[in-house]
């Protein structure tokens, strides 16, 4: 059952959020992980006035989720199983909202185990800052110790948000928060509109997007969207995304999957892809080969990186390129 909310243990006073909230984790084949990340949420320490559900978001898998989530429910009362057929990060995260009961959404990932006063920690912030959406602090949990070129710049591609600043208002595109922990009003998403099932992950199919899109739209609608350090989770690093070609298969599918829903137009093309990429590609393939020679390992990796960037934009334009001239 979740933990009962300890006052004395949290060091709050008694002005508890008068809000309710569901906790929405979407899941691909992860039976195991999920497991773990269940047994986190069933120890959220909550206070009893505060209604709060989980969502288990079933997005078509094969393995044994279903029967994961059925063992977890006979001992906790507030969780929920939900199936998606249609694969996709996003139809699967819309799918937990349309079945959400709560005025906040939390999301978090099924490799991922929140720290027991998560939800509280996010109910207040919103509380005191008057904040309509959010995002928190992510460490890394290594299966195996990372190699030496995987320094904090490449944490993004992992879904890692180690920043230690206080509470702040998330204006950047730098600062937007990762889906592993972030929380929205309903009501916020009701009028800016769900995420972008063209965007996020499929499947194996490994792309983004879907997070920074729809804090973009947040932001723009002029909504208030803050940072709290202090609400943290751990996200658990499997050995085979330290590896190098895990984040060239990152960068490369999330750009092509970026591309194909850009509106990139010039008057010169070859293929649907505007001229000036490829000279941007040149270039960048330039720079990876001197900071291969000339700079240290993490930042030379960043410039290949690039390479892979503009590998995917131009296979995503020139497929979109094929689809319209077959239409046409």
């Amino acid at each position: 059952m979740p933990t009962e909310f300890s006052e004395s243990s949290m060091n709050t006073t008694n002005n508890y959020p008068k809000i309710s909230a569901s906790v929405i984790v979407c899941t691909y084949n992860r039976c195991d992980s999920l497991a773990k990340t269940i047994e986190c949420l069933a120890m959220q320490q909550v206070p009893e006035s505060i209604r709060w559900e989980i969502i288990i978001v079933d997005n078509n898998s094969s393995d044994k989720t279903k029967e994961a989530v059925t063992a977890a429910k006979s001992n906790i009362a507030n969780l929920k199983y939900e199936f998606e057929k249609q694969q996709g990060l996003s139809h699967a995260r819309n799918h937990g909202i349309d079945c959400a009961t709560g005025d906040i959404l939390l999301f978090t990932d099924d490799d991922v185990c929140p720290e027991p006063d998560w939800i509280y920690t996010i109910l207040k912030g919103f509380e005191e800052y008057n904040c309509d959406a959010c995002g928190g602090y992510i460490t890394p949990n290594w299966e195996t110790p990372p190699p030496h070129w995987l320094t904090e710049r490449f944490y993004g591609f992992l879904a890692v948000k180690t920043d230690n600043r206080p509470p702040y208002q998330i204006q950047k595109e730098t600062d937007y928060p990762f889906g592993a922990n972030m929380a929205i009003k309903r009501s916020v998403i009701e009028h800016v509109g769900n995420f972008d099932t063209n965007r996020g992950r499929k499947g194996n199919v490994l792309a983004g997007g879907e997070d920074d899109e729809m804090f973009r739209k947040i932001i723009t609608a002029g909504y208030r969207a803050m940072y709290f350090n202090t609400a943290r989770v751990c996200h658990r690093v499997e050995s085979f995304r330290v590896e190098k070609n895990y984040f060239r298969r990152w960068r490369y599918q999330s750009s092509r999957n970026i591309a194909l829903t850009s509106n990139l137009k010039s008057e010169r093309q070859l293929l649907g892809v505007p001229l000036y990429i490829f000279m941007q590609f040149f270039r960048s393939v330039y720079s990876a080969v001197v900071a291969k020679i000339t700079l240290p390992s993490d930042e030379a990796f960043q410039k290949e990186m690039i390479i892979f960037h503009f590998l995917g934009t131009m296979s995503g334009l020139i497929h979109k390129h094929s689809q319209n001239a077959h239409k046409n």
